[in-house]
């Protein structure tokens, strides 16, 4: 059973640019995705600057992005991150969230994502308090879908290291309180999780009382360790037979928009060959489709440089390669380029822009 793909948009760093957007996301309609959500981390305006407007100029690219989605077949999403308003029972602060997604509905939204991920959560209530926000997002927009992301989002403890300890029973609370139309983002074992089984989602689905939907971070590459790597090798640990155990896969991409596509090919060939999906065929046939034969062969030949040794191991092969990437006419070849050249890397996680 091959689940409804999508993209979700949530990554640190530099945020794609419109005509990337534009241009990947009709090659990922082809693939055979159907949604895409609008969440990267530098917007501010949807996260810790969220009761302020957009600006203009960038609500008009989001509704020509709605509307390219629409002409491709796919669902448009926004993820909205309404920063700490679950420490906020202030009606001011409610009347804001209420007016902002209604200004989100004005740009045309098939899905609305309230996102809770990457914030504080070491207060008992916790769910109570999320579940309360995402039903007021659900009786005020217009959006035919809602989908929400926990505060603690996978099963790894590193979440709780870094945003207080989770509340004890948060999932099952979570899903308990929870509208059944609402569904749930969540990421796995780990936050990078290395591979989904069936017995994991049983027991998160369970928990939830509903299928989740997979937030996989793959082929992320944001933060100071991930971003000077470049995530291209095809999908693995994510075998057919899950399909049926989730109401959708979402994968989080490279800040590398045309790169991001030869990984995201492979997912779907997983999920449709089954028992009979082989990775590196997958990543051949993809990169070839994508990327051509010439360049689909140099980058088989760099996987071990580009992805396993990362910028800081490639010494004097860091010139090589960027003369011989530089030398080819292509947009993925240019973010390779681009990668080498250390402009996607940073040495902190970057969060407003």
């Amino acid at each position: 059973m091959i689940p409804e793909l999508g993209v979700i948009e949530g990554y640190f760093g530099r945020p794609w640019s419109h005509e990337d957007r534009v241009r990947v996301l009709s090659r990922l309609a082809e693939l055979g995705y159907s949604f895409f959500h609008y969440a990267p981390k530098a917007d501010a305006h949807l996260r810790r600057r969220w009761r302020e407007p957009h600006p203009p100029a960038v609500l008009a690219e989001l509704a020509e992005l709605s509307a390219h989605c629409r002409g491709l077949g796919l669902r448009f999403g926004v993820g909205l991150s309404p920063y700490e308003l679950y420490r906020d029972d202030a009606a001011p602060a409610r009347a804001d969230f209420i007016a902002k997604v209604r200004a989100l509905d004005e740009i045309g939204v098939d899905d609305l994502a309230i996102l809770f991920d990457d914030t504080r959560g070491d207060i008992p209530d916790l769910a109570a308090r999320e579940a309360e926000i995402v039903h007021t997002a659900l009786e005020n927009t217009r959006a035919s879908r809602v989908v929400m992301c926990p505060t603690y989002y996978s099963d790894d403890r590193m979440l709780d290291v870094v945003f207080g300890e989770r509340p004890a029973g948060y999932l099952d609370d979570l899903g308990r309180r929870l509208d059944p139309r609402v569904g749930v983002y969540w990421t796995g074992e780990e936050i990078c999780t290395r591979e989904f089984s069936v017995g994991h989602l049983m027991r998160v689905a369970e928990a939830l009382r509903r299928k989740p939907t997979l937030w996989d971070n793959y082929p992320v590459n944001d933060g100071p360790c991930m971003s000077r790597f470049l995530h291209l090798r095809a999908f693995t640990g994510r075998p057919s037979v899950i399909g049926s155990n989730m109401a959708g896969h979402a994968i989080n991409p490279a800040l590398q928009p045309h790169l991001s596509l030869i990984p995201a090919a492979t997912l779907v060939a997983s999920y449709r060959d089954g028992t009979a999906y082989c990775y590196m065929s997958a990543f051949r046939v993809a990169a070839r489709a994508l990327a051509g034969a010439d360049l689909a062969d140099m980058l088989e030949r760099d996987l071990d440089a580009l992805q396993d040794r990362g910028l800081d191991q490639l010494g004097e092969d860091r010139d090589r390669l960027r003369r011989r990437y530089a030398a080819v006419d292509h947009p993925m070849a240019a973010e390779v380029v681009r990668w080498l050249d250390g402009a996607d890397t940073t040495d902190r996680w970057v969060e407003d822009a």
